[in-house]
């Protein structure tokens, strides 16, 4: 495989400015290496066995350890599940397990954990994971039911206010806020980008029984993520209740192909737009929608749009319990959760029922297997990740 050519490919005719953004945060990390790469390891994954044989599912696209926060639901409850849907297609219930205990093992890696914290993290994992299918029942985590560093971050983000939120964000003037340009969170938009995004909004709150809340105060280019790094991003600063204090921030994100799709096998739903794609699977798997989510459009392109909230973090991964008891609880938090969302998913759209998820679950052989293909999948995604440092800093990568 030519990585350079590979990687250059999946990602052109990307913005340049946040294009440059991506290739730098991936280089001398493999963690930000696998996110950034999501094509690169399903290619990989072999063609046969347990990745044909498990029971079909409906998949994130991209489960990893960063792939699981908080947020605001629509119900105003706040929550920790699965937050991200961008790569979403219909799968074997082990495409999402692997990508999950991958990222496990490449992230302890940044920690100084030894292989065997690893390790059992990754069994904890799944531990829990087939667990919950046991039970056959689809549960959530809010504040009250959550645990260890879950229930820290929930507690913590409880007490999290708008106003600053706000102030991280934006600058207030009297009784205006405008988004701060840092190059970190966000880059200057041109006019014409202004204008394309306050014409889109103008038109989505003419559709609204309270329009006056997305009246537009601010647009900058929003950056966020790897994977998507380079694709049209939007941070949109909104009247919300009322300026200064009560403004909302929207965040309208570009759908692309997902990455998962052309390697699976399986023949997929006809959708309309990427963003339905998206927006559908996360409503289907995630317990309670994130307010204002929906799929829309802007000229010929699909977008995401839903809020930006004050109750929106991920736990730590450099969080001190990440070589400890502590980070094996939150994972195996995750493992339910996993399970949850294909459990609440199944039947759908062509997923197996949740009947034959649970008589899988019972099995043993798959988890021993997918243990030993995650060890593999790391050390390739490390020798990747090397090569891709060295033709970084030679120049293969500039934008």
């Amino acid at each position: 495989m030519d990585l350079v050519y590979e990687i250059r490919s999946w990602n052109a005719g990307r913005e340049p400015e946040r294009l440059r953004l991506k290739y730098q945060v991936m280089r001398g990390d493999a963690f930000r290496f696998l996110r950034g790469t999501c094509h690169l390891f399903y290619g990989r994954l072999p063609a046969a066995g347990i990745f044909r044989s498990a029971p079909l599912t409906w998949a994130c696209g991209d489960l990893h350890l960063e792939n699981f926060g908080s947020y605001k639901g629509d119900n105003r409850l706040a929550y920790f599940d699965l937050n991200d849907f961008d790569e979403a297609a219909l799968a074997p219930a082990t495409w999402d397990l692997v990508r999950m205990l991958t990222s496990i093992r490449l992230a302890a890696d940044g920690y100084r954990a030894t292989a065997a914290q690893a390790q059992e993290s990754c069994v904890a994992f799944l531990d829990a994971y087939a667990a919950a299918l046991g039970v056959g029942k689809a549960y959530w985590i809010e504040r009250e039911t959550a645990e260890g560093l879950v229930r820290t971050l929930l507690d913590d983000v409880r007490h999290r206010a708008r106003p600053e939120f706000l102030d991280r964000r934006t600058q207030r003037k009297g009784r205006k806020r405008r988004i701060i340009v840092d190059g970190s969170h966000a880059l200057a938009a041109s006019a014409a980008q202004r204008a394309a995004v306050t014409d889109f909004m103008d038109a989505y709150a003419a559709t609204q029984a309270h329009g006056h809340f997305f009246k537009v105060i601010d647009v900058a280019r929003r950056i966020a993520g790897t994977g998507s790094l380079g694709l049209d991003r939007y941070a949109i600063l909104v009247e919300g209740k009322g300026s200064p204090d009560a403004n909302y921030l929207i965040d309208l994100k570009e759908a692309a192909p997902s990455a998962l799709a052309p390697w699976v096998g399986i023949k997929q739903p006809r959708w309309k737009t990427e963003a339905e794609r998206v927006v559908t699977v996360q409503r289907r798997m995630q317990a309670v929608s994130m307010a204002f989510l929906r799929p829309m459009m802007m000229g010929d392109k699909s977008y995401i749009l839903r809020a930006l909230q004050p109750t929106e973090d991920r736990i730590a991964i450099d969080h001190p319990g990440v070589v400890g008891g502590e980070f094996a609880r939150a994972v195996a938090t995750m493992g339910r959760l996993t399970a949850w969302a294909q459990l609440r998913s199944a039947g759908r759209g062509g997923a197996d029922g949740a009947d034959d998820l649970v008589a899988w679950g019972a099995k043993r052989k798959w988890k021993a297997r997918l243990l030993e293909v995650s060890e593999h999948c790391a050390a390739q995604c490390r020798t990747d990740s090397k090569a891709y440092d060295a033709a970084y800093d030679a120049g293969a990568f500039d934008v």
